[in-house]
Protein backbone atom coordinates (compact mmCIF):
# COMPACT_ATOMS: atom_id res chain seq x y z
CA UNK A 1 0.00 0.00 0.00
CA UNK A 2 1.41 3.42 -1.08
CA UNK A 3 -0.05 5.97 1.31
CA UNK A 4 1.55 9.50 1.31
CA UNK A 5 1.25 13.23 0.85
CA UNK A 6 2.17 15.11 -2.36
CA UNK A 7 2.18 18.88 -3.57
CA UNK A 8 -1.01 19.13 -3.84
CA UNK A 9 -1.91 17.76 -0.22
CA UNK A 10 0.51 20.04 0.90
CA UNK A 11 -1.30 23.07 -0.66
CA UNK A 12 -4.25 21.87 0.58
CA UNK A 13 -3.06 21.59 4.20
CA UNK A 14 -2.09 25.04 3.62
CA UNK A 15 -5.67 26.31 2.55
CA UNK A 16 -7.34 24.22 5.42
CA UNK A 17 -4.69 25.92 8.12
CA UNK A 18 -5.38 29.17 7.00
CA UNK A 19 -9.30 29.06 7.08
CA UNK A 20 -9.07 27.36 10.05
CA UNK A 21 -6.91 30.14 11.56
CA UNK A 22 -8.89 33.04 10.18
CA UNK A 23 -12.07 31.13 11.45
CA UNK A 24 -11.31 30.05 14.47
CA UNK A 25 -11.45 33.06 16.54
CA UNK A 26 -13.73 34.76 19.78
CA UNK A 27 -16.70 32.90 20.66
CA UNK A 28 -15.14 29.67 18.45
CA UNK A 29 -11.84 29.86 20.32
CA UNK A 30 -13.32 29.55 23.45
CA UNK A 31 -15.09 26.32 22.19
CA UNK A 32 -11.87 25.04 21.28
CA UNK A 33 -11.26 21.60 22.58
CA UNK A 34 -14.32 21.35 23.77
CA UNK A 35 -17.24 18.64 22.62
CA UNK A 36 -15.00 15.73 22.92
CA UNK A 37 -16.32 12.18 24.25
CA UNK A 38 -17.69 12.77 27.83
CA UNK A 39 -18.05 16.44 27.12
CA UNK A 40 -20.55 17.02 24.13
CA UNK A 41 -22.45 18.56 26.36
CA UNK A 42 -19.73 21.63 26.78
CA UNK A 43 -20.15 24.63 24.30
CA UNK A 44 -23.49 23.46 22.43
CA UNK A 45 -24.56 26.87 21.10
CA UNK A 46 -21.20 27.92 19.88
CA UNK A 47 -20.13 24.28 18.45
CA UNK A 48 -23.79 24.33 16.64
CA UNK A 49 -22.67 27.76 15.14
CA UNK A 50 -19.08 26.84 14.42
CA UNK A 51 -20.96 23.88 11.98
CA UNK A 52 -22.54 27.01 10.41
CA UNK A 53 -19.54 28.05 9.82
CA UNK A 54 -17.80 25.39 8.78
CA UNK A 55 -20.73 24.85 6.02
CA UNK A 56 -20.20 28.34 4.87
CA UNK A 57 -16.16 27.50 3.97
CA UNK A 58 -17.62 24.32 2.10
CA UNK A 59 -15.64 22.10 4.52
CA UNK A 60 -18.72 19.93 5.44
CA UNK A 61 -19.16 16.54 3.30
CA UNK A 62 -15.48 16.61 2.04
CA UNK A 63 -15.58 12.65 1.55
CA UNK A 64 -18.73 12.56 -0.25
CA UNK A 65 -19.49 10.48 -3.55
CA UNK A 66 -20.15 13.45 -5.80
CA UNK A 67 -18.77 14.67 -8.92
CA UNK A 68 -19.57 18.54 -7.88
CA UNK A 69 -20.12 21.14 -5.61
CA UNK A 70 -23.67 20.85 -6.59
CA UNK A 71 -24.87 19.65 -2.32
CA UNK A 72 -22.75 22.91 -1.37
CA UNK A 73 -19.64 21.21 -0.35
CA UNK A 74 -16.46 20.76 -1.83
CA UNK A 75 -14.53 17.68 -2.98
CA UNK A 76 -11.40 16.26 -1.56
CA UNK A 77 -8.88 12.41 -2.49
CA UNK A 78 -8.86 10.62 0.78
CA UNK A 79 -5.54 12.17 1.78
CA UNK A 80 -6.65 15.75 1.53
CA UNK A 81 -9.36 14.18 4.02
CA UNK A 82 -6.77 12.68 6.01
CA UNK A 83 -4.96 16.16 5.99
CA UNK A 84 -8.23 18.01 7.09
CA UNK A 85 -8.89 16.00 9.87
CA UNK A 86 -4.70 16.23 11.20
CA UNK A 87 -5.08 20.22 10.79
CA UNK A 88 -9.16 20.07 12.57
CA UNK A 89 -6.93 18.36 15.25
CA UNK A 90 -3.77 20.26 15.27
CA UNK A 91 -5.44 23.37 16.07
CA UNK A 92 -8.08 21.53 18.98
CA UNK A 93 -11.25 23.17 16.61
CA UNK A 94 -14.53 22.07 18.26
CA UNK A 95 -15.78 18.46 18.95
CA UNK A 96 -17.80 18.28 15.80
CA UNK A 97 -22.01 19.04 16.35
CA UNK A 98 -23.14 17.49 13.07
CA UNK A 99 -20.79 14.59 12.74
CA UNK A 100 -23.77 11.96 12.41
CA UNK A 101 -25.49 13.61 9.48
CA UNK A 102 -22.30 14.26 7.17
CA UNK A 103 -20.61 10.57 8.42
CA UNK A 104 -23.73 8.22 8.75
CA UNK A 105 -26.95 9.85 6.63
CA UNK A 106 -24.90 11.24 4.46
CA UNK A 107 -22.93 8.25 2.89
CA UNK A 108 -26.18 6.26 3.11
CA UNK A 109 -28.24 8.53 1.46
CA UNK A 110 -25.36 8.37 -1.47
CA UNK A 111 -25.70 5.09 -1.90
CA UNK A 112 -29.24 4.12 -1.25
CA UNK A 113 -31.80 6.92 -1.27
CA UNK A 114 -33.11 8.60 -3.92
CA UNK A 115 -32.56 11.59 -6.04
CA UNK A 116 -35.08 13.73 -4.30
CA UNK A 117 -34.05 12.78 -1.16
CA UNK A 118 -30.14 13.93 -1.40
CA UNK A 119 -31.32 16.74 -3.18
CA UNK A 120 -34.14 17.40 -0.11
CA UNK A 121 -31.27 16.56 2.50
CA UNK A 122 -27.60 16.94 1.83
CA UNK A 123 -27.76 20.64 1.33
CA UNK A 124 -28.83 21.40 5.02
CA UNK A 125 -26.49 18.82 6.50
CA UNK A 126 -23.43 20.36 3.84
CA UNK A 127 -24.48 24.12 5.29
CA UNK A 128 -24.31 23.09 8.86
CA UNK A 129 -27.93 24.10 9.11
CA UNK A 130 -29.39 20.22 10.05
CA UNK A 131 -28.79 18.30 13.14
CA UNK A 132 -29.58 14.34 12.99
CA UNK A 133 -29.22 11.37 15.58
CA UNK A 134 -29.54 7.31 15.12
CA UNK A 135 -32.98 5.97 15.90
CA UNK A 136 -31.29 2.02 16.27
CA UNK A 137 -31.14 0.63 19.63
CA UNK A 138 -34.08 -0.35 21.87
CA UNK A 139 -34.08 -1.97 24.77
CA UNK A 140 -33.67 -5.54 24.40
CA UNK A 141 -32.85 -4.55 21.02
CA UNK A 142 -29.06 -3.43 21.25
CA UNK A 143 -26.42 -5.86 20.19
CA UNK A 144 -29.24 -7.79 19.23
CA UNK A 145 -30.76 -5.04 16.67
CA UNK A 146 -32.58 -7.47 14.70
CA UNK A 147 -34.71 -7.77 17.87
CA UNK A 148 -36.07 -4.22 17.23
CA UNK A 149 -39.94 -3.49 18.16
CA UNK A 150 -40.85 0.08 17.18
CA UNK A 151 -43.50 -0.32 14.29
CA UNK A 152 -44.40 2.37 11.14
CA UNK A 153 -48.00 1.90 10.00
CA UNK A 154 -48.71 3.13 6.39
CA UNK A 155 -51.55 6.07 6.89
CA UNK A 156 -52.35 7.37 3.55
CA UNK A 157 -48.99 9.28 2.17
CA UNK A 158 -47.22 9.00 6.08
CA UNK A 159 -46.01 6.55 8.60
CA UNK A 160 -46.94 7.26 11.94
CA UNK A 161 -43.69 5.50 13.83
CA UNK A 162 -44.47 4.26 17.62
CA UNK A 163 -42.23 2.48 19.69
CA UNK A 164 -38.86 3.62 21.67
CA UNK A 165 -35.01 3.71 20.86
CA UNK A 166 -32.71 4.29 23.63
CA UNK A 167 -28.82 5.70 23.74
CA UNK A 168 -29.58 8.35 21.37
CA UNK A 169 -26.67 10.91 21.27
CA UNK A 170 -27.93 14.35 20.61
CA UNK A 171 -31.42 13.56 20.39
CA UNK A 172 -31.91 16.39 22.73
CA UNK A 173 -30.74 18.80 20.27
CA UNK A 174 -31.61 17.25 16.93
CA UNK A 175 -33.52 18.15 13.91
CA UNK A 176 -33.77 14.79 12.39
CA UNK A 177 -33.41 11.01 13.02
CA UNK A 178 -33.11 8.10 10.91
CA UNK A 179 -34.89 5.08 12.59
CA UNK A 180 -35.22 1.67 11.60
CA UNK A 181 -38.49 0.50 11.81
CA UNK A 182 -41.28 -2.43 11.56
CA UNK A 183 -43.13 -1.76 8.52
CA UNK A 184 -44.36 -5.22 8.17
CA UNK A 185 -46.71 -6.09 10.87
CA UNK A 186 -45.58 -9.65 12.53
CA UNK A 187 -42.36 -9.84 10.85
CA UNK A 188 -39.14 -10.55 13.05
CA UNK A 189 -35.35 -10.49 12.37
CA UNK A 190 -34.04 -9.26 9.78
CA UNK A 191 -37.17 -9.10 7.56
CA UNK A 192 -39.88 -5.74 7.82
CA UNK A 193 -37.80 -3.43 8.84
CA UNK A 194 -37.68 -0.16 7.11
CA UNK A 195 -35.29 2.99 7.24
CA UNK A 196 -37.33 6.45 8.03
CA UNK A 197 -36.41 9.64 8.35
CA UNK A 198 -38.79 11.26 11.10
CA UNK A 199 -38.44 14.55 12.21
CA UNK A 200 -37.66 15.32 15.88
CA UNK A 201 -39.72 18.36 16.50
CA UNK A 202 -43.60 16.76 16.49
CA UNK A 203 -44.48 18.20 20.36
CA UNK A 204 -47.25 15.20 21.90
CA UNK A 205 -45.59 12.48 19.35
CA UNK A 206 -42.12 12.55 20.47
CA UNK A 207 -40.57 12.66 23.65
CA UNK A 208 -36.92 12.85 24.44
CA UNK A 209 -35.21 12.15 28.31
CA UNK A 210 -31.74 12.25 28.99
CA UNK A 211 -30.17 9.76 30.31
CA UNK A 212 -27.80 10.79 33.19
CA UNK A 213 -24.72 8.76 32.80
CA UNK A 214 -21.98 8.73 35.70
CA UNK A 215 -19.47 11.58 34.66
CA UNK A 216 -22.91 13.71 35.33
CA UNK A 217 -23.51 14.54 31.98
CA UNK A 218 -26.44 13.49 29.36
CA UNK A 219 -25.65 13.25 25.95
CA UNK A 220 -27.58 9.87 25.31
CA UNK A 221 -31.43 9.80 25.58
CA UNK A 222 -34.34 7.60 25.47
CA UNK A 223 -36.80 8.29 22.71
CA UNK A 224 -40.64 7.77 22.49
CA UNK A 225 -42.35 7.77 19.54
CA UNK A 226 -46.43 7.74 19.70
CA UNK A 227 -47.68 8.09 16.69
CA UNK A 228 -44.73 10.35 15.38
CA UNK A 229 -44.81 11.09 11.45
CA UNK A 230 -42.81 10.17 8.31
CA UNK A 231 -43.51 10.54 4.96
CA UNK A 232 -43.95 7.83 3.21
CA UNK A 233 -40.91 9.54 0.50
CA UNK A 234 -38.76 9.82 3.26
CA UNK A 235 -38.04 5.86 3.40
CA UNK A 236 -34.92 5.51 1.99
CA UNK A 237 -33.76 2.34 -0.24
CA UNK A 238 -37.39 1.01 -0.35
CA UNK A 239 -40.04 -0.25 2.10
CA UNK A 240 -38.66 -3.62 3.77
CA UNK A 241 -34.89 -3.18 3.16
CA UNK A 242 -34.13 -1.78 6.19
CA UNK A 243 -31.55 -3.74 7.39
CA UNK A 244 -29.26 -4.08 3.89
CA UNK A 245 -29.77 0.48 4.30
CA UNK A 246 -28.65 -0.20 8.65
CA UNK A 247 -25.86 -2.57 7.63
CA UNK A 248 -24.46 0.03 4.94
CA UNK A 249 -24.60 2.47 7.40
CA UNK A 250 -22.65 1.01 10.22
CA UNK A 251 -19.99 0.44 7.57
CA UNK A 252 -19.67 4.30 6.43
CA UNK A 253 -19.06 4.82 10.22
CA UNK A 254 -15.40 3.42 10.45
CA UNK A 255 -14.17 5.80 7.12
CA UNK A 256 -11.66 8.68 7.42
CA UNK A 257 -13.69 9.63 10.82
CA UNK A 258 -11.13 6.73 12.50
CA UNK A 259 -8.37 8.55 11.94
CA UNK A 260 -10.17 11.84 13.30
CA UNK A 261 -11.05 9.53 16.56
CA UNK A 262 -6.96 8.71 16.65
CA UNK A 263 -5.52 12.39 16.61
CA UNK A 264 -7.86 12.81 19.55
CA UNK A 265 -7.08 9.97 20.88
CA UNK A 266 -3.38 10.75 20.66
CA UNK A 267 -4.16 13.87 22.47
CA UNK A 268 -5.71 12.47 25.74
CA UNK A 269 -3.04 10.18 25.57
CA UNK A 270 -0.48 13.55 25.62
CA UNK A 271 -2.52 14.11 28.49
CA UNK A 272 -1.64 11.01 30.69
CA UNK A 273 1.66 11.38 29.99
CA UNK A 274 2.23 14.55 31.35
CA UNK A 275 0.43 13.04 34.45
CA UNK A 276 2.93 10.45 34.71
CA UNK A 277 6.02 12.90 34.36
CA UNK A 278 4.06 15.25 37.26
CA UNK A 279 3.10 13.02 39.67
CA UNK A 280 6.19 10.96 39.25
CA UNK A 281 4.58 7.63 38.28
CA UNK A 282 6.42 7.97 35.07
CA UNK A 283 8.88 6.51 37.08
CA UNK A 284 7.73 2.91 37.80
CA UNK A 285 8.80 0.32 35.22
CA UNK A 286 5.30 -1.51 35.34
CA UNK A 287 3.44 2.08 34.34
CA UNK A 288 6.01 3.04 32.14
CA UNK A 289 5.64 0.23 29.88
CA UNK A 290 1.82 0.48 29.83
CA UNK A 291 2.43 4.05 28.41
CA UNK A 292 4.93 2.62 26.03
CA UNK A 293 2.51 -0.11 24.86
CA UNK A 294 -0.89 2.19 24.84
CA UNK A 295 1.52 4.66 22.07
CA UNK A 296 2.72 1.57 20.36
CA UNK A 297 -0.70 0.36 19.67
CA UNK A 298 -1.78 3.80 18.84
CA UNK A 299 0.41 3.91 15.79
CA UNK A 300 -0.53 0.53 15.17
CA UNK A 301 -4.38 1.16 14.80
CA UNK A 302 -3.36 4.56 12.54
CA UNK A 303 -1.26 2.33 10.12
CA UNK A 304 -4.31 0.20 10.13
CA UNK A 305 -6.58 2.57 9.39
CA UNK A 306 -4.34 3.65 6.53
CA UNK A 307 -3.76 0.23 5.07
CA UNK A 308 -7.67 -0.01 5.41
CA UNK A 309 -8.75 3.22 3.49
CA UNK A 310 -6.16 2.79 1.04
CA UNK A 311 -7.16 -0.37 -0.32
CA UNK A 312 -10.58 0.10 -0.37
CA UNK A 313 -11.05 1.35 -3.43
CA UNK A 314 -12.28 4.84 -3.34
CA UNK A 315 -11.86 8.05 -1.75
CA UNK A 316 -14.90 8.90 -0.77
CA UNK A 317 -16.42 8.53 3.07
CA UNK A 318 -18.14 5.15 1.79
CA UNK A 319 -14.64 3.39 1.37
CA UNK A 320 -15.51 2.62 -1.97
CA UNK A 321 -15.91 -1.39 -2.42
CA UNK A 322 -14.44 -1.95 1.29
CA UNK A 323 -13.31 -5.63 -0.12
CA UNK A 324 -11.96 -5.99 3.42
CA UNK A 325 -15.48 -7.33 5.33
CA UNK A 326 -13.93 -7.47 8.50
CA UNK A 327 -11.82 -4.46 8.87
CA UNK A 328 -15.04 -2.15 10.31
CA UNK A 329 -15.19 -4.51 13.31
CA UNK A 330 -11.78 -5.01 13.71
CA UNK A 331 -11.03 -1.66 13.87
CA UNK A 332 -13.71 -1.17 16.32
CA UNK A 333 -12.16 -3.38 18.81
CA UNK A 334 -8.80 -2.24 18.14
CA UNK A 335 -9.99 1.40 19.26
CA UNK A 336 -12.24 0.31 22.27
CA UNK A 337 -10.10 -1.64 23.64
CA UNK A 338 -7.67 0.49 23.42
CA UNK A 339 -9.29 3.52 24.96
CA UNK A 340 -10.33 1.81 27.74
CA UNK A 341 -7.29 0.32 28.77
CA UNK A 342 -6.18 4.34 28.62
CA UNK A 343 -9.05 5.41 31.21
CA UNK A 344 -7.59 2.99 33.35
CA UNK A 345 -3.97 4.04 32.57
CA UNK A 346 -4.85 7.89 33.33
CA UNK A 347 -6.53 6.25 37.10
CA UNK A 348 -3.22 3.85 37.55
CA UNK A 349 -1.00 7.53 37.32
CA UNK A 350 -2.50 9.43 39.35
CA UNK A 351 -3.09 6.70 42.15
CA UNK A 352 -5.08 7.36 44.88
CA UNK A 353 -5.49 10.59 44.41
CA UNK A 354 -7.61 9.92 41.00
CA UNK A 355 -10.73 8.62 43.21
CA UNK A 356 -11.68 11.87 44.66
CA UNK A 357 -12.92 15.00 43.18
CA UNK A 358 -11.30 18.58 42.71
CA UNK A 359 -12.13 21.74 43.94
CA UNK A 360 -14.44 22.74 46.54
CA UNK A 361 -14.86 20.39 49.53
CA UNK A 362 -17.79 22.05 51.39
CA UNK A 363 -20.25 19.51 51.50
CA UNK A 364 -22.78 21.96 49.72
CA UNK A 365 -20.46 21.91 46.57
CA UNK A 366 -21.27 20.12 43.37
CA UNK A 367 -19.47 17.54 42.81
CA UNK A 368 -17.08 17.91 39.54
CA UNK A 369 -15.16 15.79 37.87
CA UNK A 370 -11.96 16.81 35.69
CA UNK A 371 -10.79 15.51 32.31
CA UNK A 372 -9.29 12.63 33.19
CA UNK A 373 -11.80 11.29 35.84
CA UNK A 374 -14.21 12.00 33.15
CA UNK A 375 -12.27 9.96 30.52
CA UNK A 376 -12.28 6.94 32.78
CA UNK A 377 -15.91 6.68 33.48
CA UNK A 378 -16.91 7.02 29.79
CA UNK A 379 -14.30 5.12 28.36
CA UNK A 380 -16.20 2.10 30.76
CA UNK A 381 -18.92 1.91 27.42
CA UNK A 382 -16.24 1.59 24.92
CA UNK A 383 -16.20 -1.86 24.34
CA UNK A 384 -20.39 -1.76 24.54
CA UNK A 385 -21.00 0.85 22.28
CA UNK A 386 -21.21 1.08 18.81
CA UNK A 387 -20.81 -2.71 18.67
CA UNK A 388 -20.14 -4.80 21.65
CA UNK A 389 -16.40 -6.37 21.09
CA UNK A 390 -18.98 -9.87 21.56
CA UNK A 391 -21.26 -9.07 18.22
CA UNK A 392 -18.06 -7.86 16.72
CA UNK A 393 -16.06 -10.89 17.20
CA UNK A 394 -19.35 -12.97 15.87
CA UNK A 395 -19.59 -10.83 12.34
CA UNK A 396 -15.26 -11.37 11.89
CA UNK A 397 -16.11 -15.29 12.91
CA UNK A 398 -19.06 -16.09 10.48
CA UNK A 399 -18.76 -13.20 7.51
CA UNK A 400 -14.94 -13.65 7.12
CA UNK A 401 -13.82 -16.73 8.74
CA UNK A 402 -16.88 -18.78 7.85
CA UNK A 403 -17.17 -20.36 10.75
CA UNK A 404 -20.30 -22.00 11.64
CA UNK A 405 -23.09 -19.32 12.80
CA UNK A 406 -23.84 -20.00 16.49
CA UNK A 407 -27.33 -21.85 17.47
CA UNK A 408 -30.35 -19.24 17.95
Amino acid sequence: MEFGFGPEDEEFRAEARAWLGEHLTGAFAGAAGRGGPGSEHEGAAERRAWERELGRGGWIGLGWDTDSRAYGNRRATLTQQVVWAEEYARVRAPGRHGHIGENLLAPTLLAYGSQEQRDEFLPPIARGDALWCQGYSEPGAGSDLAGLRTAAVLDGDVYRVTGQKIWTSLAHQADWCFVLARTEAGSCGHRGISFLLVPMDQPGRIEVRPIRQLTGTSEFNEVFFDGAVARASHVVGGVGNGWRVAMGLLGFERGVSTLVQQIGFAEELGAVVREAVDSGAVGDPVLRDRLVRQWAELRVMRWNALRTLGSSGGSGSSGGSRPDAGAPSVAKLLWGGWHQRLGELAMAVRGAVGAVGPGDWREDAPYELDALQRLFLFTRADTIYGGSDEIQRNIIAERVLGLPREAR
